[in-house]
């Protein structure tokens, strides 16, 4: 990736800053991938049982945490895809507690949440690698808020990154 690739401010809503942050530098392509393997190693020593357990009451059980990554890697993709395309519309934005609560994650065996995952990215990065240079400078409007293409696929491997780092905290 070159300096072109990288999202200034303006290119995303203030809330995602430490997202981008904790990934700049990176090759993004690589980093999206070997997130696949990160949550293997995270995950498949846990199995089924001990990934539907939650850190504390109230809190998501790690399946349900894996499940919400794969939700927003969608979301942000489909984005991605739209603007990249030029979608003008605004897009909506979700609402996580209801897509996790929905998802029925703790009823899905662990081995299919992360073949979901695995493919799902599989799936992004070759979008993002069919995509025209330009197509990464695009904008759209997503729950309110501008965000330019390449700013969605840094959120998602910042994203990724911050709840791997909660998994291997807290649960």
């Amino acid at each position: 990736m070159n300096e072109n690739f990288i999202p200034k401010q303006g290119e995303y809503a203030p809330y995602y800053e430490k997202y981008i942050e904790s990934i700049i530098g990176q090759d993004l392509h690589k980093l999206l991938l070997n997130q696949i393997e990160e949550i293997r190693r995270y995950f498949e020593p846990k199995g089924n049982e001990k990934s539907e357990l939650a850190y504390a009451p109230g809190k998501w059980t790690a399946k349900e945490v894996l499940s919400h990554i794969i939700d927003t890697d969608r979301m942000m993709t489909f984005r991605a895809m739209c603007f990249a395309r030029g979608e003008m519309a605004t897009l909506p934005g979700f609402d996580q507690d209801l897509y996790v609560a929905n998802s029925a994650a703790n009823k899905v065996p662990l081995v299919n949440l992360l073949e979901d995952f695995e493919m799902s990215r599989y799936a992004m990065v070759s979008m993002m690698k069919t995509l025209p240079e330009e197509a990464f400078a695009r904008f759209g409007n997503a729950n309110g808020h501008n965000v330019s293409v390449r700013a969605l696929f840094h959120i998602m491997a910042g994203h990724t990154l911050h709840h791997l780092i909660i998994l291997r905290e807290r649960y």
